[in-house]
């Protein structure tokens, strides 16, 4: 096959436009794909005739240069007071004050029962910011 095909993925990502974009073009006949399974591809000489310029092909080495390692974590605390699960959840939210936008995002997520007097915290995002809160929460539960 001399012609690379792209994912509608790729190709909003070529073009700074949203994924839903991208499938709105093919399916008003804006951008030609063919359908494989549930997935579109594009073929790259139909992504330069809509752009009107050469298409890059996906950079797989660049992948590897900018390869990056996330952790998603759950972390019950159970007997917590109002007043601590109100602490570690500022704490939490001021230690995300001020973050690099440039960096991958961080995401914490907190619900209290306070009925059972239970807290759980949801961490994602990169392994050494979630170890970073992990550590804050343990001291701040510990003390």
């Amino acid at each position: 096959m001399d012609d690379e095909l792209y994912t509608v993925e790729h190709v909003a990502n070529v073009l700074g436009l949203h994924v839903k974009t991208v499938r709105n073009y093919v399916r008003e006949g804006r951008l030609k794909a063919v359908r494989i399974g549930k997935q579109y591809r594009i073929a790259r000489r139909d992504l330069e005739a809509l752009t009107g310029r050469a298409a890059e092909p996906p950079a797989r080495e660049t992948a590897a240069r900018h390869r990056r390692a996330e952790a998603s974590t759950v972390v019950q605390i159970d007997a917590i007071s109002f007043e601590l699960m109100s602490t570690v959840s500022g704490a939490l939210t001021a230690s995300l004050q001020g973050r690099d936008f440039t960096e991958p995002a961080m995401r914490v997520q907190t619900y209290y029962d306070q009925e059972r007097a239970s807290m759980k915290i949801i961490l994602n995002g990169p392994v050494g910011d979630t170890a970073a809160l992990l550590d804050l929460i343990d001291r701040l539960v510990s003390r």
